[in-house]
Protein backbone atom coordinates (compact mmCIF):
# COMPACT_ATOMS: atom_id res chain seq x y z
CA UNK A 1 0.00 0.00 0.00
CA UNK A 2 1.39 3.39 -0.96
CA UNK A 3 1.65 5.85 1.88
CA UNK A 4 3.75 8.76 2.95
CA UNK A 5 3.93 7.38 6.50
CA UNK A 6 7.43 5.91 6.66
CA UNK A 7 7.16 3.44 9.52
CA UNK A 8 5.94 -0.03 10.31
CA UNK A 9 2.20 -0.21 9.66
CA UNK A 10 1.58 -2.21 12.83
CA UNK A 11 2.90 0.65 14.96
CA UNK A 12 0.37 3.19 13.64
CA UNK A 13 -1.99 4.73 16.19
CA UNK A 14 -5.07 6.89 15.87
CA UNK A 15 -2.83 9.96 16.17
CA UNK A 16 -1.38 9.13 12.73
CA UNK A 17 -4.75 9.93 11.13
CA UNK A 18 -6.29 13.38 10.72
CA UNK A 19 -9.87 12.18 11.28
CA UNK A 20 -11.01 9.46 13.69
CA UNK A 21 -14.62 8.25 13.81
CA UNK A 22 -16.17 5.81 16.24
CA UNK A 23 -18.17 3.06 14.55
CA UNK A 24 -20.42 0.36 15.98
CA UNK A 25 -20.09 -3.31 15.18
CA UNK A 26 -23.20 -5.44 14.88
CA UNK A 27 -24.07 -9.01 15.81
CA UNK A 28 -24.39 -9.89 12.13
CA UNK A 29 -20.83 -8.67 11.43
CA UNK A 30 -19.29 -11.79 13.00
CA UNK A 31 -18.74 -14.73 10.69
CA UNK A 32 -18.70 -18.44 11.52
CA UNK A 33 -15.14 -18.06 12.87
CA UNK A 34 -16.29 -15.61 15.55
CA UNK A 35 -14.74 -12.43 14.17
CA UNK A 36 -15.73 -9.68 11.76
CA UNK A 37 -16.03 -10.96 8.22
CA UNK A 38 -13.43 -9.38 5.94
CA UNK A 39 -16.12 -7.61 3.89
CA UNK A 40 -17.25 -5.78 7.04
CA UNK A 41 -13.92 -3.93 7.20
CA UNK A 42 -14.68 -2.48 3.76
CA UNK A 43 -18.19 -1.51 4.89
CA UNK A 44 -16.73 0.29 7.91
CA UNK A 45 -14.19 2.15 5.75
CA UNK A 46 -16.86 3.15 3.21
CA UNK A 47 -19.27 4.27 5.93
CA UNK A 48 -16.61 6.30 7.76
CA UNK A 49 -15.51 8.16 4.62
CA UNK A 50 -19.05 8.98 3.51
CA UNK A 51 -20.23 9.87 7.03
CA UNK A 52 -17.31 12.29 7.42
CA UNK A 53 -17.93 13.96 4.04
CA UNK A 54 -21.67 14.26 4.66
CA UNK A 55 -21.27 15.63 8.20
CA UNK A 56 -18.63 18.15 7.21
CA UNK A 57 -20.03 19.40 3.89
CA UNK A 58 -23.74 18.57 3.86
CA UNK A 59 -23.15 16.58 0.65
CA UNK A 60 -26.21 14.53 -0.35
CA UNK A 61 -25.54 11.84 -2.95
CA UNK A 62 -29.27 11.45 -3.61
CA UNK A 63 -29.58 15.02 -4.95
CA UNK A 64 -26.08 15.80 -6.23
CA UNK A 65 -25.08 15.95 -9.89
CA UNK A 66 -21.74 14.41 -8.87
CA UNK A 67 -21.02 11.10 -7.16
CA UNK A 68 -17.92 9.64 -5.57
CA UNK A 69 -17.67 6.04 -6.77
CA UNK A 70 -15.21 3.47 -5.52
CA UNK A 71 -12.49 2.77 -8.06
CA UNK A 72 -10.03 0.81 -5.91
CA UNK A 73 -9.80 -0.70 -2.44
CA UNK A 74 -7.32 -2.68 -0.45
CA UNK A 75 -6.93 -3.95 3.10
CA UNK A 76 -4.22 -5.54 5.22
CA UNK A 77 -5.41 -7.42 8.27
CA UNK A 78 -3.23 -7.49 11.39
CA UNK A 79 -5.50 -8.85 14.14
CA UNK A 80 -9.03 -10.11 14.62
CA UNK A 81 -11.87 -7.80 15.60
CA UNK A 82 -15.21 -9.10 16.86
CA UNK A 83 -18.63 -7.92 17.92
CA UNK A 84 -19.52 -6.53 20.49
CA UNK A 85 -16.43 -4.32 20.57
CA UNK A 86 -16.74 -0.96 18.89
CA UNK A 87 -14.04 0.32 16.58
CA UNK A 88 -12.40 3.53 15.49
CA UNK A 89 -11.74 4.26 11.85
CA UNK A 90 -8.88 6.64 11.27
CA UNK A 91 -8.65 8.31 7.90
CA UNK A 92 -6.35 10.69 6.20
CA UNK A 93 -6.24 12.06 2.69
CA UNK A 94 -3.21 10.56 0.96
CA UNK A 95 -3.61 12.06 -2.53
CA UNK A 96 -5.97 14.48 -4.26
CA UNK A 97 -6.26 14.55 -8.04
CA UNK A 98 -8.61 16.45 -10.35
CA UNK A 99 -11.39 13.86 -10.12
CA UNK A 100 -10.06 11.37 -7.57
CA UNK A 101 -9.02 11.11 -3.95
CA UNK A 102 -7.05 8.36 -2.21
CA UNK A 103 -7.60 7.68 1.47
CA UNK A 104 -5.30 5.93 3.92
CA UNK A 105 -7.38 4.22 6.63
CA UNK A 106 -6.80 2.43 9.90
CA UNK A 107 -9.22 0.28 11.87
CA UNK A 108 -8.69 0.16 15.63
CA UNK A 109 -10.60 -1.96 18.14
CA UNK A 110 -11.79 -0.22 21.29
CA UNK A 111 -11.55 -2.30 24.43
CA UNK A 112 -12.60 -1.26 27.91
CA UNK A 113 -9.03 -0.79 29.08
CA UNK A 114 -7.47 0.70 25.95
CA UNK A 115 -6.17 4.22 25.63
CA UNK A 116 -7.77 5.43 22.40
CA UNK A 117 -4.60 7.28 21.33
CA UNK A 118 -2.63 4.08 21.76
CA UNK A 119 -5.18 1.60 20.41
CA UNK A 120 -3.60 -1.16 18.34
CA UNK A 121 -4.25 -1.10 14.62
CA UNK A 122 -6.25 -4.13 13.51
CA UNK A 123 -6.33 -3.38 9.77
CA UNK A 124 -5.08 -0.81 7.29
CA UNK A 125 -7.02 0.18 4.22
CA UNK A 126 -6.65 2.08 0.99
CA UNK A 127 -9.67 3.59 -0.73
CA UNK A 128 -9.92 5.51 -3.99
CA UNK A 129 -13.00 7.53 -4.91
CA UNK A 130 -13.41 8.91 -8.43
CA UNK A 131 -16.00 11.62 -8.80
CA UNK A 132 -18.31 11.14 -11.75
CA UNK A 133 -21.22 12.98 -13.32
CA UNK A 134 -24.46 11.42 -12.08
CA UNK A 135 -25.93 11.13 -15.61
CA UNK A 136 -22.98 10.27 -17.87
CA UNK A 137 -20.90 8.43 -15.23
CA UNK A 138 -17.82 10.11 -16.72
CA UNK A 139 -15.10 11.49 -14.40
CA UNK A 140 -15.60 15.09 -13.34
CA UNK A 141 -13.90 17.50 -10.96
CA UNK A 142 -14.26 16.91 -7.24
CA UNK A 143 -17.04 19.25 -6.01
CA UNK A 144 -15.51 22.45 -4.51
CA UNK A 145 -16.86 21.98 -0.96
CA UNK A 146 -15.54 18.40 -0.87
CA UNK A 147 -12.19 19.44 -2.35
CA UNK A 148 -11.86 22.13 0.33
CA UNK A 149 -12.49 19.53 3.06
CA UNK A 150 -10.00 17.12 1.51
CA UNK A 151 -7.33 19.81 1.23
CA UNK A 152 -7.84 20.82 4.88
CA UNK A 153 -7.27 17.22 5.95
CA UNK A 154 -4.48 16.20 3.58
CA UNK A 155 -1.27 15.23 5.27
Amino acid sequence: MRSTLNRDERSLTTTDFTVVLEMTTRWSDNDMYGHLNNAVYYELFDTAINKWIMQQTGFDATTSDTLGVVAETGCRYFQQVAFPNDVLVGLRVDRIGRSSVTYDLGLFEITDDSDIDQATIAARGRWVHVYVDQQSRRPTSIPPRIRALLEQNAR
